[in-house]
């Protein structure tokens, strides 16, 4: 248990489960930017964001069956959620895999990532909470799924370019799903502002 205000934070499985994943992000940076092109660096970062990936879906499952929610995880979760997504997105403009147009929707991602995260605390100083809505579950499977195609696609020989489009079309369709909740976000934020 870490002490902090005399509020214990409990280290259970999922919380360590979702810092864990905010650890792996470096590691994930780092190999692909230290990759030079290297087929097996590639898969390397896959790996580790895959496993990055797995942890948010285990981490708020276990917490529910457990029992074990915490304040410390309701805060958590969504920024190592937001960290990874944001960092690996762009680690792919820089390295170029994510070119021309498609970086466009790295920054509608980006862009709607801080809006959400500046929303929230906004809003929970006036003790409203936005509860994660269906749609944004999917946008974020989708872009996970997106991320890991795009870190595998120029290391998978002559199945990179159609794993690269597939890849780019998923995260464009994630990119379209975030301005769609993000505006649902803005919109009850307003509403609350104006009340």
């Amino acid at each position: 248990m870490i002490v902090t205000n005399t509020k214990k934070i409990s280290l259970n499985i999922p919380n360590i489960l979702t810092i864990s994943r905010i650890a792996i992000i470096p590691l994930v940076v780092g190999t692909l930017y230290f990759s030079d092109g290297l087929t097996f660096a590639r898969w390397v970062a896959a790996g580790l964001f895959v496993l990055a990936a797995l942890s948010d879906f285990l981490d708020g499952y276990l917490a529910r069956i457990w029992q074990q929610q915490s304040e410390f995880g309701r805060m958590l979760d969504p920024v190592a959620d937001k960290l990874l997504v944001s960092a690996v997105t762009l680690m792919l403009v820089y390295e170029g895999t994510i070119t021309d147009t498609s970086v466009w929707a790295a920054l509608i991602i980006l862009c709607r990532e801080i809006l959400v995260s500046g929303l929230r605390e906004y809003l929970a100083q006036l003790d409203v909470t936005l509860h994660v809505t269906v749609l944004a579950k999917w946008k974020t499977v989708l872009q996970m799924l997106a991320i890991m195609l795009l870190l595998i696609g120029p290391a998978s020989g002559r199945l990179g370019f159609v794993l690269s489009d597939i890849g780019l079309s998923l995260f464009w369709i994630a990119a379209t799903l975030t301005m769609w909740t993000g505006t649902g976000y803005l919109t009850a934020a307003i509403t609350h502002a104006l009340k």
